[in-house]
C-alpha cells in the first residue's frame, strides 16, 4: 500500500470524501488495498501483455461485499499507470443489456478515461490521434509544416493506412473519422460534434451529418465490434497501448427474461471468442459476478460453451488459488482484514488531520477492532457485508468528530446506530434488529 505521508492533500481529500459518502473512491485505492497482494504480480503481467499487443480475458467472482467493484477500480488505476485507457460498465437490464453490444460500446465510450482525461475521453483521444498522425507525416520530411493542403492529404493517407484492418469490416468508422477531421479544420463544429457522437455509438445522430460522411443508420450489434477494434487502433497510435474494459455486475443476467438471458450469455461467449481470436490487440476484458452467476443454472451454466471457457477448479483451499486462472475468486472479508482496512484509513485520515496525534490516540487499533466487531455484529456477523458501512461510520461519525471536537471521546460519546435508510438493499436484508434496544437500529422499511 502507498504510504499515507506520500499522498497529496487533494488525493487524500477525494478518497476520504468518498468514504464519508459511503462510495468507492474513483482513485487512490492503492492507499488501502488490503488483501490484494496475492494478485498483483499476475495481474501486472497481464496488463503488460495487453500493453504489448496481446488480448486478455479475466473473470472475477465474489459474494456481495467481497469488494469486486473496489478490485476492478484498483486494477484500473494500475492499468492507467501503464498508459492504458479504462472503462467500467455496469451491466443492467434497462440501461446496459449485455446482449446489445452497441449499447455496451456506447457506455464504454461514455466512461472511457485515461490518466489525463476524465470520462468521456473520446474527444481527447481522437484529437490526440490526429495530432500524432500530423507529427508522423511531418517526421517523414517530405512535407513542409506550412503546406496545409499537402499535410492534410498526407494525414488522410496515413489514416487510411492505420485503419486499413478496421475499414475492411467497418468502413464507416474510418469514414466518420475522416469527415470529423475535415469538419474541425473547416470550423464546422456542429458537424464535428455530430460525427463524434456517431463514432461514440450515440443513436439518433442527424441524418445530415451521416450523409456528409457517406454513412447510413445507427450502430448495430455487429458494427460495435468493429468500432471497438477501431478505437483500440486509435488508442494505440496516440500513446495508449491498450484498453481495460470492466463489465461489472454481470450477475444481473440471472434476473432477466429467459430469452434476454440467453442472448446476453451468448454475447459474452462471443466477446470471449473474439478476444481469443486476436481480433482486439491491446484489450483487457474483465467481468465480475457472484458465485451463483458462474455456478447456478440461471447463469453461465445455461450455456455449455461459456461454461467450458470459464471452467476453473475451486474445490481446493482458497490459499492455493492460481491468480493466473481465467476465473479468480476474491477472498471474503474477515474481521482481521476489516480491522486492517480501518487502520489504513485512519492513518490516511490522520495524515491530513488538524490533530494527527490525537486522531491516532483516540482511534487506535483497539478501538477500530471494537467498531468493526460492532458493525459486523449488526449484520449478524456477516463481515463481507460490513466494509462500506464500517468505513462510512469510521470516517463520518468517529474520525471527523475526534478531529473537530477536542473533548470528543468515541468510547464515551459515540453509540453505533444503523438505519435502513442509509443501507443498500443487500445490507438491509441482513440487518439484525435488536428488539431490546430499538433505538440502536432505526428501521424505516416500506
Amino acid at each position: 500500500m502507498t504510504s499515507p505521508g506520500s499522498v497529496s492533500a487533494v488525493r487524500r481529500r477525494e478518497v476520504v470524501d468518498a468514504l464519508r459518502r459511503g462510495t468507492v473512491p474513483s482513485a487512490g485505492l492503492d492507499m488501502f488495498a488490503v488483501g490484494l497482494e496475492r494478485f498483483e504480480n499476475a495481474l501486472d503481467d497481464e496488463l503488460s501483455a495487453a500493453a504489448s499487443g496481446s488480448a486478455v480475458f479475466k473473470a472475477v467472482r465474489g459474494e456481495y461485499g467481497s469488494g469486486k467493484t473496489f478490485f476492478a477500480r484498483w486494477l484500473a488505476e494500475r492499468a492507467k499507470r501503464r498508459g492504458l485507457a479504462t472503462a467500467e460498465i455496469q451491466i443492467s437490464e434497462s440501461e446496459t443489456p449485455l446482449h446489445r453490444l452497441e449499447t455496451v460500446y456506447r457506455r464504454l465510450v461514455e466512461r472511457l478515461t485515461t490518466a489525463s482525461a476524465p470520462p468521456s475521453a473520446l474527444r481527447d483521444v481522437i484529437d490526440g490521434w490526429f495530432f500524432t498522425l500530423e507529427e508522423d507525416v511531418l517526421a517523414a520530411g517530405s512535407i513542409a509544416a506550412n503546406d496545409v493542403d499537402a499535410l492534410s492529404a498526407g494525414v488522410d493517407e496515413l489514416l487510411e493506412l492505420r485503419l486499413s484492418g478496421v475499414a475492411r469490416t467497418t468502413p464507416a468508422f474510418a469514414a466518420a473519422l475522416r469527415t470529423y477531421r475535415r469538419a474541425r479544420l473547416s470550423g464546422d463544429n456542429a458537424l464535428a460534434e455530430s460525427l463524434l457522437a456517431w463514432i461514440g455509438g450515440q443513436p439518433n445522430v442527424a441524418a445530415l451529418a451521416r450523409r456528409a460522411a457517406g454513412i447510413r443508420g445507427d450502430l448495430d450489434h455487429f458494427g460495435a465490434l468493429g468500432f471497438l477494434q477501431g478505437l483500440l487502433t486509435v488508442l494505440r497510435d496516440c500513446g495508449h497501448p491498450g484498453l481495460l474494459v470492466v463489465l461489472d455486475e454481470t450477475e444481473t443476467l440471472q434476473r432477466v427474461r429467459t430469452d434476454v438471458r440467453e442472448k446476453g450469455l451468448n454475447a459474452l461467449r462471443q466477446l470471449i471468442d473474439e478476444v481469443d481470436s486476436g481480433r482486439f490487440p491491446g484489450l483487457y476484458l474483465m467481468i465480475t459476478g457472484t458465485p451463483a452467476f458462474y455456478d447456478g443454472q440461471q447463469g453461465v451454466q445455461r450455456l455449455t460453451p461459456l461454461t467450458q471457457r470459464l471452467a476453473t477448479d475451486f474445490r481446493t483451499d482458497p490459499r492455493f488459488d492460481s491468480p493466473r486462472a481465467v476465473q479468480i475468486r476474491l477472498p471474503g472479508f474477515d474481521l482481521p482484514r476489516l480491522v486492517q482496512l480501518g487502520s489504513a484509513v485512519r492513518n490516511l485520515y490522520a495524515a491530513g488531520a488538524q490533530s494527527p496525534k490525537r486522531v491516532e490516540a483516540q482511534v487506535d487499533d483497539a478501538y477500530i477492532a471494537t467498531l468493526a466487531s460492532a458493525v459486523a455484529g449488526g449484520f449478524g456477523g456477516k463481515v463481507g457485508v460490513a466494509p462500506r458501512v464500517f468505513l462510512r461510520k469510521l470516517v463520518a461519525d468517529v474520525l471527523d468528530r475526534v478531529d473537530h471536537f477536542p473533548d470528543f471521546d468515541p468510547r464515551q460519546h459515540y453509540v453505533l446506530t444503523m438505519s435502513a435508510g442509509e443501507l443498500t438493499e443487500e445490507e438491509r436484508n441482513v440487518l439484525v434488529v435488536r428488539a431490546a434496544d430499538p433505538g440502536d437500529v432505526d428501521l424505516d422499511l416500506p
